[in-house]
């Protein structure tokens, strides 16, 4: 049975960050995901754009303004061939928005301008999804089209399949939560769809308005090509018979039901109508599809460190169930598992800082803030226990 000291489940833009990460202070790393290679579920999926959040002050903005200036740097200073900075345009979707802008210029974290309908921010780039996860996660064991059905503490190990041992377990499983039998960690998939065009338009910048319109790349003489994002679908009944069915490996490569490519086809003219809001865009031809399940947590904010033992911490304090407030460190931890979740649609953005976050928080002890750690959504579940 092979034994590592740390093993990371899921190969998208959270689980390879971390493994970039851990590579600073080990070479016992292993990397397991159910698809065949890093960045085929949501993160393969995803426009992968850059760009600030506007609006007031608030924690979530501070997060994303402080992963935005961590994640730019880094990706410039080391990948910066994965790195398209041309800048992005902002643009309200209608004049209730266009006032919501109005209010929040004198508390923009980024330098910008404005240009034709909308803000321009120097900053607003896109970089290639397959290629930064891939190259993050250069140099370390990777075990694919492995799924992952059963992990169990064991002594002072963590046993996955019965066939992998690791004495650190980190789950950046997106989504698909399976593997967490926790009711507090709550997590929503929502479904988006990339698609990449090839059209007789040249684009200079990224736009986003209702959705995202990439700098154009010339193909040829006559075709440049744009990559279009992203659709948000919640679906309330059981996908299960489709391909929105979190259970599913290599999803973009098999072959979909008709409920699917339904779907697939209305999120297609949907993106084409938005971004033709933006931009006139002609002789179009659809040349790839990708969809994808982002993960949500009720609050939006990441879910990031160690998890509560809900059923250990309730027993050692049932009046937490009162609303009695028990100090963090005096909660029952998991041990040696760790989460980087809930990154939603800003992957990218968020994940490279909140893994060296986590990191150095393991190995130096440097505090995480409390708005990303999992206390928060256990305190707010365990008061409704009653």
């Amino acid at each position: 049975m092979k034994e590592f000291d740390y093993l990371v489940i899921g190969a998208g833009i959270a689980g390879c960050s971390l493994v970039h990460f851990l590579k600073n202070y080990s070479s016992s790393i292993l990397l397991i995901d159910k698809n065949e290679d890093v960045a085929f579920g949501a993160s393969g999926a995803a426009g992968a754009f850059l760009s600030p959040l506007l609006g007031k002050p608030n924690k979530f903005k501070d997060l994303v303004t402080k992963s935005l200036n961590f994640s730019i740097n880094y990706y410039k200073e080391f990948f910066s061939d994965e790195l398209i900075n041309c800048g992005t345009c902002r643009i309200p979707k209608n004049q209730e928005d266009e006032e919501k802008f109005q209010s929040y210029i004198p508390f923009m974290d980024f330098e910008y301008e404005k240009f034709e309908e909308g803000c321009f921010f120097p900053i607003g780039s896109v970089v290639k999804p397959y290629e930064v996860c891939k190259k993050l996660s250069k140099d370390v064991d990777k075990l694919f089209n492995f799924n992952v059905t059963k992990i169990e503490r064991i002594e002072d190990f963590w046993l996955i399949n019965n066939e992998i041992k690791a004495k650190n377990l980190f789950l950046t499983t997106g989504a698909n939560i399976s593997l967490i039998d926790e009711e507090y960690f709550d997590i929503r998939a929502v479904w988006g769809q990339k698609i990449d065009i090839l059209t007789s338009s040249k684009i200079d910048i990224n736009y986003h308005k209702e959705c995202s319109l990439s700098k154009s790349k010339k193909i040829d003489e006559n075709r440049y090509l744009v990559s279009i994002g992203a659709t948000h679908n919640r679906f309330n009944k059981d996908m299960k018979n489709s391909s929105y069915n979190l259970e599913l490996a290599n999803i973009n490569k098999i072959e979909h039901n008709e409920e699917t490519k339904e779907i697939i086809e209305a999120d297609i003219q949907k993106l084409l109508k938005k971004a033709n809001d933006i931009k006139e865009l002609n002789n179009i031809e659809v040349i790839d599809v990708k969809i994808g399940a982002r993960a949500s947590s009720v609050d939006y904010f990441p879910m990031v460190g160690k998890l509560v033992d809900s059923k250990k911490s309730i027993e050692k304090f049932p009046h937490i169930k009162n609303g009695t407030h028990i100090k963090n460190e005096n909660l029952i931890m998991k041990d040696n598992l760790f989460v980087l979740n809930g990154v939603g649609g800003r992957g990218f953005v968020l994940s490279l800082y909140l893994a060296n976050q986590l990191v150095e928080n393991i190995f130096n002890n440097k505090k995480l803030d409390d708005e990303i750690t999992n206390y928060r959504l256990f305190s707010r579940w365990a008061k409704k226990q009653k």
